[in-house]
Parts: structure tokens; C-alpha cells; sequence
């Protein structure tokens, strides 16, 4: 059902800082950059800053599992016992995304790639 977790995302307040921040973390320049998000690549792995991640109810860093079909997984883990949090909805270029929460309020992630 998965191909793994490849993309964490992070809140932040204040993009230009967090840039710098995880520019300096990671040790490479944002491979997207943008007012509305940034992102990095390294090893495999994305790491995203999302200006607008606390607007949107986002209270922590959220891990994305690559998956699929992010609609039959979101029914599965509903199924499951999870509860919805974020409908499937496309953020560009065909790449769809949701969120779920388990049992204990933990937020799970689940993109698509186009």
C-alpha cells in the first residue's frame, strides 16, 4: 500500500526564517520556493515549510506516506479506525493528498505523486 515516507512537512510562522534555518540544517538550497511554501530534497528525502500549515489546524510536523491510491488508503485506514482530517485534494500538478488521524490523535499523512 506504501512506497515508504519520503516527505515530512513542517508549520512555520515565518518562512524566510525557517528557509534559512533548514538551509543551514540540511545543506542545500530549496529545490521549490515559494511565499505560499518551500522545499528541500535530500537523500531521498523532501522536507517542506508551509506558511500557512498553522491556519490550517497543523499544530506539529506532519510525515507524509507516499502512497498509491491515496483514496482506497484514506477508505482503509478508515476502516481501520482512523478519522479524517484532511479530504483528498490535489496541491498541483496531479499530486493528491489527505490526512487521517489514529486512535491516539496522531496525524498521518498520505500523498499521491503525480
Amino acid at each position: 500500500m506504501t512506497e515508504g515516507m519520503k516527505t515530512i512537512i513542517y508549520p512555520v510562522r515565518d518562512i524566510a526564517k525557517a528557509k534559512a534555518l533548514f538551509g543551514e540544517l540540511l545543506g542545500v538550497q530549496p529545490t521549490m520556493d515559494a511565499a505560499y511554501y518551500v522545499g528541500f530534497d535530500v537523500a531521498g528525502q523532501h522536507v517542506g515549510l508551509d506558511p500557512n500549515g498553522h491556519s490550517q489546524g497543523m499544530t506539529g510536523p506532519v510525515a507524509y506516506w507516499n502512497v498509491d491510491d491515496v483514496n482506497s488508503c484514506v477508505k482503509a485506514l478508515l476502516d481501520a479506525g482512523a478519522e479524517a482530517l484532511q479530504e483528498v485534494k490535489d496541491v498541483g500538478g496531479g499530486k493528491l493528498i489527505a490526512s487521517v488521524k489514529d486512535a491516539d490523535g496522531n496525524v498521518i499523512g498520505l500523498i499521491q505523486p503525480a
